[in-house]
């Protein structure tokens, strides 16, 4: 299962657009009124979210003054924006912001995770999962639970089979293994697989134990730090709430949470050593 996926393609697209718009001096509103794209379909390609036509983005390349050079590379970088990745076929049960990061995730070497109020996914069991979802605010039937035990059982597969395979560092709050999600027989086996990946060289999950005290995050909530292989696919900060998502790309904004997370992960200890 190698580093795939279109979702890394349209975000080098869209950067490349951008950067020539800006170049030329042109403003969403001057890309409006050329009738090229309406300022919602136009952020929604600059910022990497969906595939784009060929024709789009030599029409784009048009009112930007590109040379025929940068118009074919860019109209040749859009045929790889259609591949759908595997998580598009659970849209049933995927909000559609919650795509993109899957997409990244899957893309992704190496991923930070603070998570103060559960397992992450990319580290829970089916038996967790099935306990989260029943707790949620929409009611969820057997089916739709189904697929979302599968869907964390697809992305699980970049930690243990993709070569080369997702490296994580994931810091847990203390409350994460003391809240019995599930009960007691659905927790111990979720703890004994934090404890099984936890041995795998790409992966290291600490807990931020209560007598830790204050710590830099306490205010943050959870979020994840994104890196990539490619030195042309920039690292992205990624925070989640009940109802989107916000990804961060700005240097000030990457360098402040890398800060914060390096402060936290010296109040952590090994799950190994930690006792709820």
């Amino acid at each position: 299962m190698p580093i795939q996926g279109s979702t890394v393609i349209r975000r080098q697209l869209g950067r490349r657009l951008r950067k020539l718009r800006d170049a030329a001096g042109k403003t969403e509103r001057d890309v409006e009124e050329a009738g090229l794209a309406s300022r919602t379909k136009l952020w929604r390609i600059e910022a990497g979210k969906v595939g784009v036509r060929i024709a789009d983005v030599r029409t784009l390349c048009w009112l930007y003054g590109a040379d025929q050079a940068t118009t074919d590379a860019l109209a040749a970088l859009a045929t790889g924006t259609a591949t759908q990745g595997w998580w598009e076929d659970y849209g049933d049960v995927l909000p559609d912001w919650f795509g993109l990061y899957i997409g990244l995730e899957a893309a992704a070497s190496e991923i930070r995770i603070y998570e103060p109020e559960l397992v992450h996914g990319l580290l829970q069991t089916p038996g967790y999962v099935r306990a989260v979802y029943q707790a949620g605010s929409q009611p969820r039937d057997e089916v739709a639970i189904q697929r979302q035990i599968k869907l964390r059982h697809e992305r699980q597969q970049i930690i243990t089979n993709r070569k080369p395979p997702l490296k994580v560092t994931a810091i847990l709050g203390a409350g994460v293994l003391a809240r019995r999600v599930g009960g007691e027989d659905v927790m111990a086996e979720q703890v004994d697989r934090l404890r099984d990946l936890n041995r795998l060289r790409q992966v290291n999950i600490r807990v931020m134990p209560w007598d830790a005290g204050a710590h830099a995050a306490m205010h943050i909530g959870a979020f994840a730090i994104l890196d990539f292989a490619d030195p042309a696919d920039p690292p992205v900060v990624y925070l989640e709430s009940h109802t989107g998502a916000r990804y961060l790309e700005k240097s000030e904004e990457l360098a402040e949470y890398r800060k914060v997370y390096d402060l936290i992960l010296k109040r952590t200890v090994p799950i190994e050593e930690y006792e709820p």
